[in-house]
């Protein structure tokens, strides 16, 4: 639920990144702090455990102003994937306006990549989202590991479900990092130009709002 303050013609919208544990959730933000170059980024916020995994959840927000002057900022969280954090993946998920749902590749891990999205479903219910109609883009990660699940066979298990195709991706090497967030924006876009107008009142159209918020260092370097 998008959170609008008229007043300082402020709109804020939140992404949050979901999975089983260690899928790559964590590696996905760090990686997008590190490639993406909008107008406006703030510092990525990390909490982890003495195991590594996070604990509670990162947050990355970055934003851009349209032409009337709305403020328009996107914040990325992860949750923690380790069930007896199901709380605090709740109250992360609470007025979500889009999830990226990220997968492990690994054959042994099909089965926590299932459940992960059971609980999904449930917390999203439980907070009162609808996981039918969300903005969501399912990526599967660690595809530069030897011994994955075939992609042939990931898209057509999913072929039926409103997130085909899937999004293939390692993390660790930046790889569908960006495909991913980008799919997720543009699928973000449709549900807030519909409530807010972006394009007619606020100058902002879908290419606009993509380009301006998955801007990469890289693209930015073949510019100058």
């Amino acid at each position: 639920m998008p959170d609008f303050s008229p007043d300082d013609n402020k709109l804020a919208l939140k992404v949050v990144f979901y999975g089983p544990a260690l899928s790559g959730k964590t590696t996905n933000l760090m990686q997008l702090h590190t490639l993406l170059n909008p107008e406006r980024k703030g510092e990525l916020m990390v909490l982890e455990t003495r195991d590594d995994r996070t604990l509670f959840f990162d947050m990355l927000p970055i934003g851009l102003r349209g032409s009337s002057g709305l403020d328009l900022r996107l914040k990325l969280y992860t949750v923690p994937g380790q069930v007896q954090h199901d709380s605090t993946r709740k109250a992360v998920l609470s007025r979500a306006d889009g999830v990226v749902f990220v997968a492990d590749s690994q054959p042994s891990q099909q089965d926590n990549n299932a459940i992960a999205f059971g609980n999904l479903e449930e917390n999203l219910e439980k907070v009162g989202l609808d996981i039918d109609t969300l903005p969501m883009v399912v990526q599967f990660n660690k595809r530069d590991i030897p011994g994955v699940v075939p992609e042939e066979e990931l898209q057509t298990t999913w072929a039926g479900t409103p997130w085909s195709p899937l999004v293939m991706a390692s993390a660790l090497r930046g790889d569908g990092v960006l495909e991913t967030f980008r799919i997720l924006l543009d699928r973000l876009y449709t549900i807030v130009d519909d409530e807010f107008h972006l394009d007619a009142d606020q100058g902002i159209s879908r290419q606009a709002f993509i380009d301006r918020l998955s801007r990469s260092n890289e693209a930015e370097a073949r510019r100058a």
